[in-house]
Formats: C-alpha cells, structure tokens, sequence
C-alpha cells in the first residue's frame, strides 16, 4: 500500500467534484500535484502544491485558491484532524493515529513493490571493464551502483536484464596480450620483461600467464604473430575469470555477456554505418583539432564522420580513420543498434568517471539509429578514494598501480562494500573509510542497519508471536510519539521506493534504512530508561502484542531493504 498514491487518487476525486460544483476550475492535467511528506515535522504528515498548480486557470493566488479548498475539505474526510495552508501555496494535512494504525494493518510481505501493470523491459549495461585483469574499486563503485539499480527496478516491477559488455577488441587488448606473452617468455625462458614497451604490469599478469602456461595450449613461443590470435583468446578468457569471480565476491550475477569482438566480426559495424548513411548522417569531413591537445604531430585528415551534432552532440564524430580502421565509437554504435533491435523500453548505461565524455556521442547515436524512438539514460559514477587511519590508500602490489575490488572486499566484506559505494549519490565522489565500516557504532550505517534487524530478530526467538487476524489487532495502544514516528516512517517505504526508481538513485534506499533503524534503536534504547516504553511487558499483553506487531514491520521492511541491496540481514551479531 503506498498511502501517498492512493491519497492523490483521494484528492483527485474530491477536486474533481469541486469542479463539477463550480467550486474550482481544474486544467485539463490536473493530476500532476505532488502529495509528499512535508521536509519540516511541523508541517505535517502530507503536503500538496494542488492550489499551485490549479492557479493559473482559476485565475487566482494560489494562497487565496489553498484556503478556498481548506475550507471546502474541512469535515469531509474523519482522518483528517486539521489543514494548513502555507506560503507560496501548500496545503498540509495532519492525521488522526487511526489513519496510520490502518494503514500498519494494510501492509504485507508485499509491502513496497509495484503491483501495478506498467512494467518496463529494461536493459542495464554496467561494469564493462576491459578484460585486462581484475576490477579495480572505481569498477567496483559502478558495479555495485548498476547491481543495486536493476534489483530495485526488478523490486518495484519491472524486467530487467543486466548486461556486460567486453571490451575484447583494439590496441588496450593488444598490448595485454604482449604483456602476458613477454611474462611466459620470462617464466620459460627466464628473460627479463621489457620496461619500455607500455606494458602491464602487477602479479596477476603472471599469474595469467602461468595458467596458460599450465593448460598446454601452445607448444612453440617463439612466433608471437603465429600464436597470437589463440593466446588472445587465452588472455581474454583468464582475465574475464577474474572479473567474473571478482563480481561473484560482489554478489554481482550479469544476464548477458557480449563481446566487443563479437560485434566487429558479425559485421554489425558495417549494418549500423548502412543505416546511418541511408539516413544522410555519415559524411566525409576533416574534425577541428582537439581543444587542449598538445600533441604536435597533429594534422587535419578526412575522415567518415557521424552528424552527432544534428542529436545534441558536441562535435561530429569519427566512425572510420584515415588508414581504414573503424574507431572504438563506431563499435560502441555497433552495439548501441544491437541493443535497440533487441527492443527494450529504456536502455541505461552506467559509465566510470572517465567515461562521462561518452554520454552525448551514446545518446546522439541511440536517437540516430532509433529515429528518437529509443530511451538511453546514462548514469556516471564518480571517483572512490580509499582512507585507512587517516590515510589514502593508492596502490595494490597485486594489480601494481590501482587497489583491486578483491582486495578491498578481503578487508571489509562485501556487505560493507555494497551498502557504503551506494551510501552517496554517483555523482558525487566517495570517500571510503576502512576505519569507519568496520565500527561497531552508529556512525557505521551498514553495522547500524544490520544490527537493528539482528536485533528485532533475537526478540522474536525469545519471544512467541502469535496473531490470529493482524486486521482485527487493536493498536490503539500504540499512542506514544516515537511509535507514530515509525509508523510514518514506515509508510515512506513505498514513496522512497518510487522516486528512487524513478530518478535511478538507488542511494535513497539505504538513506531510508539507516533513518528507520535509527528510529527502531531509539524505540529499543527508550525502554531500558522508561518501563512505560519497553516493547515486551507481559503484564499488558494486547500493548506488547500491538508493539511486536510494530517491530515486525519494521523488520519486514529492513529485510526488503537489504535484499534490494543484496546486504546480509543478519539473524544475529
């Protein structure tokens, strides 16, 4: 039950009627108020900009429109104790404690998800780190962003499908392959590995290489041209193993891999640049010189270019280069047409912090190719910097110039990594703390959270629980002011839930969940100080019945929570 949904479908009725009775003129949207929950306490429980919004047609100030409404609500609605009206236009509603006793009732093991028809078939690309070796923490920021992003939209309805994309062509792939070619050379042939050729470095290329190394695979070495492609092959393989089992650790499952190569050599460049062409947005053109490029040897050269601009684009980009070869956008068009014929109602994208250049030139080839028809949102996460007792950790001796996403989960737990790269919105950079997240403290939000549900838990084992009919539980004696708070806290589940969803920042969900865990150890904590507050008390049975009942909703919604965010909601701690 979302009380917030179905209150504006309330008000909608009401001020259709008051339109019928020339009360009110209504535009021809109406339906396009807000009912939220008032930022200030005092306020209210809800708060609507209706008398804003029916303004202008009523050719009124919106204040003089609120009161007329007021006025016109008072006495209509028994769950309403009193209205306000608030500048510029607001009118706030303040409810009797039966509204939310039955609203604690209407909740279920459904509470929160979208049972709604309108589902969306949705398709998350994220991650996508070339297989050049293991994740690294700015991967794992995006991983965990576009993981937590599809288990909500799944949550609130929709089918989504979480997809990789490997970056299994070009010169990045090409010099990885040499990097592992020149480790075998050294492990068989103990020869030094070359430092002047741009290589990579970090164990796990040996490691690659001693695995390969071990399957046999390859007899001869000594014609790196002749074994090449198969050692590609190889190398590719090793290193999406390590991803895969990074990502595994992360509790991240991809629904589809596809492969950059794949693409290239099923000829989908040359179909999408077909398609492009017999729409007149390919041309032969020579590109300005890139703003800030130093590089002196530049010069101007024709080249096949895409009229990204005619789509919001900075500049045209290039599709061919002059010596024949396609560049990595046309590839990345490529894939953006596979994705459109595949026949999603939103395609989002979630891109590193070095990536946040791609975003027009991905949605300038997505309206291009989809003839505006096809939604693409991208979502930047930005940069993670790591912080143990005070200072920034930088290097990993394993990955030789990044800290790996293994490394930190070794040290913290995938549970503390989940929750906190979501804590912040991507687009603000992250702080990781290892000092803070291994806290037992309030100041630890994921120990916080799993510990109120630990301890909600631990009640329930101690203590039988037992209803009959919850529709029927008397819960008049939940009276006091911190058990209206939670309920309140509570209803928000769903409208946390929708704007999340909504506006893809899935950082909304464990914000809430810290908030009402809060809320549960100040409840708990309120007992030990005050007899009149402690949730068990057999010398009033239907109080302590009607204040378990409370607890279990509040556990049902912590569990939610940290399924949506795949977290562990620990039975004990």
């Amino acid at each position: 039950m979302n009380i917030f949904t179905d209150y504006k479908i309330k008000l909608n009725a009401f001020f259709k009627n008051l339109e019928n009775n020339k009360i009110i003129k209504l535009p021809k949207k109406f339906d396009n108020f807000s009912v939220e929950i008032p930022k200030i306490k005092a306020h209210g429980d809800f708060s609507t900009n209706a008398p804003m919004i029916f303004a202008k047609e009523n050719n009124l100030n919106p204040i003089i429109l609120a009161n007329i409404i007021k006025k016109e609500l008072e006495g209509k609605f028994s769950e309403i104790v009193k209205i306000e009206v608030a500048k510029p236009g607001f009118l706030n509603f303040f409810f009797n404690n039966h509204f939310w006793y039955n609203f604690l009732k209407s909740t279920d093991a459904n509470f929160g998800k979208d049972q709604s028809s309108d589902s969306k078939k949705i398709l998350i690309e994220y991650v996508s780190a070339n297989p050049t070796g293991p994740l690294h923490v700015g991967h794992c920021r995006g991983a965990v962003f576009g993981d937590i992003l599809a288990n909500l939209l799944s949550f609130v309805g929709n089918k989504v499908v979480k997809e990789y994309y490997i970056n299994d062509y070009g010169n990045q792939i090409n010099q990885f392959v040499k990097s592992v070619y020149f480790r075998i050379l050294e492990i068989k042939n103990n020869t030094l590995f070359p430092d002047d050729q741009d290589l990579y470095p970090g164990e796990y290329v040996i490691d690659i290489a001693k695995n390969i190394l071990k399957k046999n695979k390859f007899s001869n070495f000594d014609n790196y041209d002749l074994i090449f492609n198969d050692l590609k092959s190889s190398c590719i393989e090793e290193a999406m193993n390590l991803i895969k089992n990074d990502l595994k650790e992360l509790g991240i499952v991809h629904d589809n891999f596809v492969s950059e190569n794949y693409i290239v050599n099923q000829k989908l460049v040359e179909k999408a640049l077909d398609f492009l062409k017999k729409k007149n947005y390919v041309y032969e053109g020579i590109l300005e010189k890139p703003k800030g490029n130093e590089v002196d040897d530049w010069e101007p050269r024709k080249q096949i270019l895409f009229q990204s601009t005619k789509f919001g684009d900075d500049t045209d980009r290039a599709l061919k280069k002059s010596d024949g070869t396609w560049t990595y956008f046309a590839n990345d068009v490529a894939y953006h047409l596979n994705k459109i014929e595949r026949k999603f109602d939103l395609l989002i994208n979630v891109l590193g912090a070095d990536h946040a250049g791609y975003l027009k030139r991905q949605s300038s080839c997505v309206s291009a190719l989809s003839e505006n028809k096809q939604q693409i949102i991208s979502k930047v996460c930005q940069l993670v910097k790591l912080f143990k007792s005070g200072n920034q950790l930088k290097m990993s001796k394993r990955a030789g110039d990044f800290i790996t996403a293994s490394d930190l989960i070794s040290e913290v737990g995938k549970d503390s990594v989940r929750f906190m790269m979501i804590y912040r919105s991507n687009d603000s950079q992250l702080d990781f703390d290892f000092d803070l997240v291994t806290d037992h403290s309030k100041e630890n939000p994921v120990f916080y959270v799993q510990y109120a549900h630990a301890r909600i838990c631990s009640l329930f084992r101690k203590n039988k629980y037992e209803i009959n009919n919850e529709k029927t539980l008397n819960l008049d004696f939940l009276n006091q002011e911190i058990e209206i708070d939670i309920i309140k806290k509570i209803a928000e589940w769903p409208k946390c839930l929708e704007l999340s969803a909504y506006h893809l920042e899935p950082h909304r969900v464990p914000f809430y969940l810290y908030e009402l865990a809060s809320l549960f150890h100040t409840y708990w904590n309120s007992g030990n100080e005050n007899d009149n507050l402690k949730i068990l008390n057999e010398n009033q049975p239907e109080l302590q019945t009607s204040r378990l009942f409370l607890i279990k909703k509040i556990q049902l919604v912590l569990k939610s929570g940290l399924d949506i965010l795949n977290v562990t909601a620990p039975v004990e701690m």
